[in-house]
Parts: structure tokens; C-alpha cells; sequence
């Protein structure tokens, strides 16, 4: 006798997989606010100007869907990604012509780095190892904050700092204090990294960014070597006090 087993008949299925996400999030929100407001350009616009209403309705409609699905076409297809961080490293180093207890003691005061570095706006020492940056943007476009701490300090040899986590900006730096080869001066070795938000909203624009930044904080840092050159203005920074703040940087930008 046959036996007949039924079961359940087997549909096809379609599944739709999402896109590849190859974009991060703040390239992603200025993505849509560009899209949402070249719609209701073209759509204000159809009638009057139909042919350029019905282009930015194309753009807007494209934007709009780069940025609610975080992928991007033309990035998939150059093999971009901008979730990936990009680091802006700068590296220098110089000679001072003053003891190298000296300049430790001087760098190792954070809160005198803004006197040379222009691209912070200030830094507030915490405690022994912890401490709030506060850095300018480029181009003046608004400040941006974060904690850090001091990971390593040998007196009179080397000072290494990172930010705390979950910072706005990853940066850390180290700065080595060697005698120069007379003896009678300092060998600074500076290095300092930084990982902007969101890589500077996208790979492209942060390369563009990069070289900007890179040549800011270099040209801030190599204000250092100005700075100690003015020995007796240094000596009533080191006891704080925005008058001798203003007084020294006026006197290094005649220089």
C-alpha cells in the first residue's frame, strides 16, 4: 500500500539584503539636510524653472537615500569607505637654546600649551594626570572638547598624554627632551596624533582637511621654540594670569 506524506510546499523567498554601509554618520546627516533641501528647492521652483527643478529633485532624491541607507554607489565602486578613521600625525622636532630641565618643566605645565599653540583654546589641568582641552576648529567654524591624561612622564626626558575614552577627538601625543649634542641646549622631539570626528566627514574632504590641520599644529608647535626664547616673560606665565598671557603672544607675533 503507498503511502502518501504530504509536507509543506516550499516557497521562494526573496530577500532583500541591505546595502553595504559605507558611509558614516555625519557625512550621512549632511547628506539628507542637503537632499531635503534641494526637494523642496526643485519642488518651490517646478513651474517656474522646470528643468532645473526637475535636476535638483534628482540630487535630492539621490542624497536623501545616500543618507537614510549609509551607502554610497560611487564610494562602492572605488572601493571608499569613510567609516574607517583617518589619523592626522604630525611629527618635529628642533633645538633650544635653554637647559632641558627647563623646557621639560615649561611643556609639562599643560595648561602653558595654548600660549604657542594657537589651535587650542585652552587647556584646564584637573589634577596631576587629567586635564580639558579645548581645540579650534579650522577655518573658525566652533571648538570642540574632550578629557585626557598624562600616560607617561619622566622628568626631564619624555611626556606622553592621550584623551580619555570616548572622546569627541582620539588624539594623543608624546614629546621627548634630549640635550643637544653641545650640551649647552634642547632637542625637542614632538609627535602628535589626531583623529578627527567621523574621519572630517568623508575620505575626500579629509584629505583636503588633512594637509590644513597637519600645517596648523606644526607651525604651533615649532611657536614653542619663539616662547622660550622670551626667558623672562616665561617666568610670570608658569604663576598663571591672562595679562601675561596676552603680553608674551603679543610679543612673539612681533618678532
Amino acid at each position: 500500500m503507498a503511502t502518501n506524506t504530504l509536507s509543506p510546499a516550499t516557497r521562494h523567498q526573496t530577500i532583500t539584503e541591505p546595502a553595504d554601509i559605507n558611509l558614516n554618520w555625519p557625512e550621512r546627516y549632511i547628506s539628507i539636510a542637503t537632499g531635503v533641501k534641494l526637494t523642496f528647492s526643485g519642488l518651490g521652483n517646478l513651474f517656474s524653472s522646470p528643468l532645473s527643478s526637475i535636476l535638483k529633485l534628482g540630487a535630492g532624491g539621490y542624497l536623501l537615500n545616500r543618507g537614510v541607507t549609509g551607502h554610497c554607489a560611487i564610494y562602492s565602486k572605488i572601493g571608499k569607505n569613510t567609516q574607517e578613521p583617518v589619523d592626522i600625525s604630525i611629527r618635529t622636532a628642533f633645538t633650544i637654546n635653554k637647559p632641558r630641565h627647563f623646557v621639560y618643566d615649561f611643556w609639562r605645565k599643560l595648561d602653558n600649551l595654548p600660549l604657542f599653540m594657537n589651535h587650542l583654546e585652552s587647556i584646564e589641568v584637573i589634577d596631576d594626570i587629567r586635564s580639558h582641552w579645548v581645540l579650534k576648529l579650522p577655518t573658525g567654524v566652533g571648538t570642540v572638547s574632550w578629557d585626557a591624561e598624562i600616560v607617561k612622564d619622566k622628568p626631564g626626558e619624555m611626556i606622553g598624554w592621550s584623551s580619555l575614552p570616548d572622546s569627541i577627538i582620539d588624539n594623543a601625543g608624546k614629546v621627548f627632551f634630549r640635550d643637544s649634542a653641545d650640551g649647552k641646549g634642547t632637542l625637542v622631539d614632538v609627535v602628535i596624533t589626531y583623529q578627527p570626528p567621523a574621519g572630517g566627514v568623508g575620505a575626500s574632504i579629509a584629505h583636503v582637511l588633512n594637509p590644513l590641520f597637519k600645517n596648523i599644529v606644526d607651525n604651533d608647535v615649532r611657536n614653542f621654540k619663539q616662547y622660550m626664547d622670551l626667558e623672562n616673560s616665561l617666568k610670570p606665565i608658569a604663576h598663571n594670569g591672562n595679562a601675561h598671557k596676552t603680553a608674551t603672544r603679543k610679543s612673539v607675533a612681533n618678532k
